[in-house]
């Protein structure tokens, strides 16, 4: 009897590991049986992506998700969880890829697979349009709000670490910021525009998902250069060899031929497709 619940453990992991062994590979499999694709990404990420006025997604990211989808002979389902349940990893079937501008890093790497870069972005920060502060380092110490889990509140953090090939390095340059966490950045720059000071004296977010604030009547600005630069990669669970080949194969002929940069320049009016 003793040996009873030792063997009932062997052969329970044993069979979890079968389980993970059948479901290995498979993903690819299901996706060209099926005809559908489940795509992940953000439903409040504008201009990358989001829900426009007829309740569709939209979105640079979802342009590239629906050409994806497209070259693999399947129909999109957008599916749209938190970040940190996407970042987590362990997806179990919930959905298929990530298309939703995630930076590769090792860190990540140990739970997620990073097939293809396929834009480069720069990351800046935003203050008030009333606000006095002209360079970035004059930020130390204040109220700095940026999405929670992301690659901005590493950086606030001083713990980021960009280790994806073609990654500029960078310095960081805000001191002892307080740094205030947001479901995303644009909830920040939602609490930036009620005034310089009153919530946030700063924000730090992709350059276009700040300039598409302005553009929406934000009173915001922008302050000096790019604090840094991110590979933005699309993201799949750990398993599928398969799937991984065949998307990197699908991103390098959508670089190859301009489609990227078509789709770079119809929202963003320049070729953020090409590595700076």
């Amino acid at each position: 009897m003793k040996l009873l619940k030792p063997l009932l453990g062997t052969l329970l992991i044993a069979g979890l590991l079968s389980v993970n062994s059948a479901n290995a590979g498979a993903v690819l499999d299901k996706i060209m049986s099926s005809k559908t694709i489940k795509i992940a990404t953000d439903a409040n990420w504008p201009p990358q992506s989001f829900i426009n006025d007829d309740n569709k997604m939209d979105g640079f990211d979802v342009d590239v998700a629906r050409e994806i989808a497209k070259r693999l002979g399947a129909e999109v389902e957008f599916i749209t969880p938190n970040w940190d349940v996407i970042t987590a990893g362990n997806w179990y079937g919930r959905w298929d890829m990530h298309v939703g501008s995630m930076t590769p890093t090792k860190q990540r790497a140990k739970v997620l697979s990073f097939p293809a870069v396929y834009y480069y972005t720069p990351a800046s920060v935003a203050v008030h349009k009333s606000s006095k502060v002209s360079q970035v380092s004059a930020l130390s110490g204040m109220k700095i709000g940026t999405g929670t889990g992301t690659t901005f509140e590493l950086y606030l953090n001083h713990d980021l670490v960009i280790d994806a090939e073609g990654a500029p390095a960078f310095s960081y340059e805000i001191d002892n910021p307080v740094v205030k966490s947001y479901e995303t950045s644009v909830v920040a720059l939602d609490d930036l525009r009620l005034g310089n000071g009153v919530r946030l004296d700063g924000v730090v977010s992709s350059l276009p998902t700040i300039l598409e604030a302005i553009n929406n009547g934000y009173p915001l600005k922008v302050v000096g250069t790019p604090v840094f630069y991110e590979p933005l990669a699309v993201t799949v669970d750990l398993g599928d060899n398969e799937l991984n080949a065949k998307v990197a194969s699908i991103v390098a002929a959508m670089r190859t031929d301009g489609t990227l940069t078509t789709i770079s320049k119809k929202w963003y009016g320049v070729d953020y497709a090409t590595v700076k």
